[in-house]
């Protein structure tokens, strides 16, 4: 059996896929996945180290350019629906599925024309334009949120939440510790403001170290910075005295929450699942100019039960971080309550119920080749 998994561009996306993609190897004797990105999402990157072969088109988004952008990325649609049948003609997949990003348009526009069972997966709260556009076509939905399914054909659509990666809760504190070179007896604070980094994220620690001066002997940080400002939080953390780990990009993410007291992020549909999942206290900082607020509003979730503290962006700054970050140090019980509410929530049902649709999807297809055969002799 032969699977295809499209989309990526950002972790949001691509993490989920990778959940799903373990989930099916485990549950499908035989299968092999193939993803479909492009070269410029961190796809290219992620995919290849977890042994999965990957397949580009060329392919861009449409939406928040200027109208000369606009027109350019869609003057390349024509050739990623040709890369798109290529491929699908090469693997001869069994099955399609979508994930969001740029890539997945084109892959199952044209699986769904080539007669190809189809699912999407959505992981926001809010659908981004491509899935929803994808759903009217493909044959399954699977959404994280109950607010999302008003967006898609109830009759196909279903209430799956996001998927987690097994191994994301198989973190060792120990290696953690190695692995990113840090000291067993510190608080540690992992800080990252999702795959790309956060530049405002990343300047209110800036200005948080100053406030932090004091505990600076007590505190260590593992900051994912993203590429942009690596160097630059590199020498702030240097000259300023504190000890951390700093890099682009975080690989080990399992050891990344294992090792961390506190978490410091972005407030995206995946992360928080991730948080959840392994039970992690966190500040959160939500992306102001996500679609419909959807960060804000998953974020305030949370909030409400006592599973995370809520910075908006708007708010943050050296002061109002160092204040949280001393006052999750200072009182005893802050960590461990919220802790234990957040790992009330994790769940690691979702993939198992993509799953089931996919096996689902895939005994329909087998029905209509038994009935076609019957029909035609």
């Amino acid at each position: 059996m032969n699977i295809i998994i499209a989309g990526g561009g950002t972790g949001g996306h691509l993490f989920p896929a990778l959940a799903i993609a373990r989930g099916v190897e485990r549950a499908i004797p035989g299968v092999t996945v193939t993803f479909v990105g492009t070269a410029r999402g961190l796809e290219a990157k992620i995919i290849p180290r977890e042994g999965f072969d990957i397949r580009f088109i060329e392919s861009e988004g449409l939406v928040g350019k200027s109208l000369s952008g606009t027109v350019a990325s869609a003057l390349k649609v024509p050739g990623s629906i040709i890369e798109a049948r290529r491929i699908l003609k090469d693997i001869n997949p069994d099955m399609v599925i979508g994930v969001g990003g740029y890539s997945s348009g084109p892959v199952l526009a044209c699986a769904r024309l080539m007669g190809i069972p189809t699912l999407i997966h959505e992981q926001n709260t809010l659908p981004g334009l491509t899935n929803k556009m994808l759903g009217k076509l493909v044959d399954t939905v699977a959404v994280t949120y109950h607010e999302s399914i008003k967006y898609f054909p109830k009759e196909k659509t279903f209430l799956t939440g996001n998927p987690v990666r097994t191994e994301i809760v198989e973190g060792s504190r120990e290696r953690g510790h190695e692995i990113f070179s840090l000291a067993g007896d510190r608080f540690t604070v992992f800080i990252f403001g999702g795959s790309r980094g956060a530049s405002h994220i990343n300047h209110a620690v800036d200005e948080a170290l100053e406030y932090l001066e004091p505990y600076r002997d007590k505190i260590q940080f593992l900051h994912q910075t993203g590429e942009a400002e690596f160097d630059v939080m590199k020498e702030t953390y240097s000259s300023r005295g504190f000890k951390g780990t700093v890099m682009p990009f975080a690989y080990e993410m399992a050891d990344a929450y294992a090792v961390a007291d506190l978490i410091v992020s972005r407030a995206g549909a995946t992360t928080l699942a991730e948080l959840t999942a392994c039970g992690k206290a966190a500040i959160l900082v939500p992306y102001p100019h996500a679609a419909a607020n959807h960060q804000e509003i998953n974020a305030r979730k949370l909030w409400d039960i006592g599973a995370a503290h809520v910075i908006l962006d708007r708010d943050l700054n050296g002061k109002s971080l160092s204040d949280t970050v001393r006052y999750m140090m200072e009182e005893p019980e802050a960590i461990p309550e919220m802790a234990r509410i957040s790992k009330s929530l994790g769940s690691s049902e979702a993939t198992g119920k993509i799953i089931e649709l996919i096996k689902g999807l895939f005994k329909r297809k087998r029905g209509k080749e038994v009935i076609g055969y019957k029909l035609f002799y």
